[in-house]
């Protein structure tokens, strides 16, 4: 597993929900942080080239943070020379689960940022976003389109970790007049208890609310969602309805309350061979891991 870090304060709170994932599925975590180094071009006097040794300091903050958090996990630091979307899109072809952190100013454009929006839509593996304190009740929603059952099954599992209760919400389009707007919701509940069944033995016993809404009530579902549920679980694509909901939505409401994480699932397996990474020495070589790491343990 793999958690990206960098000198955010959502960073810190994607360290902690990384660490308890990875200590919950018995697999080590990487923690990365992307330094650009010489490779980063800054526009004009706007941005400062980030430094190393501070760098350096930030990714031991965060590891000794994730092994603070769970004392028995293995964790291994790595720290790139490439940008932060390149370098994290690379591990992702080698991790379980991706882990990266929701932006603190959500003042402008939307509410996710450049690298977390990038890989939404690009991740190999599922992309787990932070979006603050996971919330310690409340139900883990499911967005279902009809697709593979891939998403279906990992909220399953995320609400039987939780042990709590999962909703499924699928969207339908009500046709004009009584008599075919009940023929169309029949036909919506049809697909829905498919889509549910589907998931067969891999299907864990799980109370399920099953929920109808219509493209009109998408937003509103979709914040409340974030409001009150404990984890979004939605396949990851460039047309799924509650990807680009999501996306669009805030992680930091005005009265500063967080909203809960958000995992997007890949609907099919994609390639793990990605481009080669630079041959370049601080790529090459992860600082070394503190008592118990081991940094040839796949993540």
């Amino acid at each position: 597993m793999v958690v990206g870090v960098d000198g955010t304060s959502a960073a810190l709170q994607a360290v902690d929900l990384a660490a308890a994932e990875a200590a919950h599925r018995c697999v080590p975590l990487v923690v990365a942080h992307a330094w650009p180094g010489r490779h980063f071009e800054a526009p004009k006097s706007r941005v400062t080239v980030p430094d190393l040794a501070e760098s350096v300091r930030l990714l031991d903050l965060a590891t000794r943070r994730a092994r603070q958090t769970e004392p028995n996990l293995t964790v291994v630091p790595a720290l790139m020379d490439e940008g932060a979307a390149e370098a994290l899109l690379r591990w992702s072809a080698r991790a379980c689960l991706l882990v990266v952190g929701h932006r603190d100013d959500t003042s402008v454009h939307h509410g996710w940022g450049s690298t977390a929006a990038y890989l939404a839509h690009h991740s190999v593996c599922p992309l787990l976003v932070s979006r603050g304190r996971v919330p310690s009740r409340g139900p883990v929603i499911v967005a279902v389109s009809g697709g593979p059952v891939t998403t279906l099954v990992q909220a399953y599992q995320a609400a039987a970790y939780a042990g709590g209760t999962l909703t499924a919400v699928h969207v339908w389009t009500p046709g004009r007049g009584a008599a075919s707007r009940d023929v169309d919701r029949a036909a919506a509940e049809s697909r829905l208890d498919a889509a549910l069944n589907a998931c067969g033995s891999a299907r864990p016993r799980v109370p399920v609310t099953r929920l109808l809404i219509s493209e009109a009530e998408i937003a509103y579902t979709v914040e409340q969602a974030a409001w009150r549920g404990r984890l979004l679980v939605a396949g990851m694509g460039h047309k799924g309805w509650a990807v680009e909901a999501i996306y669009r939505s805030s992680g930091v409401v005005s009265t500063g309350r967080r909203l809960c994480p958000v995992l997007l699932v890949p609907a099919v397996p994609r390639s793990r061979t990605l481009p080669r990474e630079r041959s370049d020495p601080l790529c090459s070589a992860p600082l070394p891991a503190a008592r118990g790491g081991d940094p040839e343990m796949a993540p």
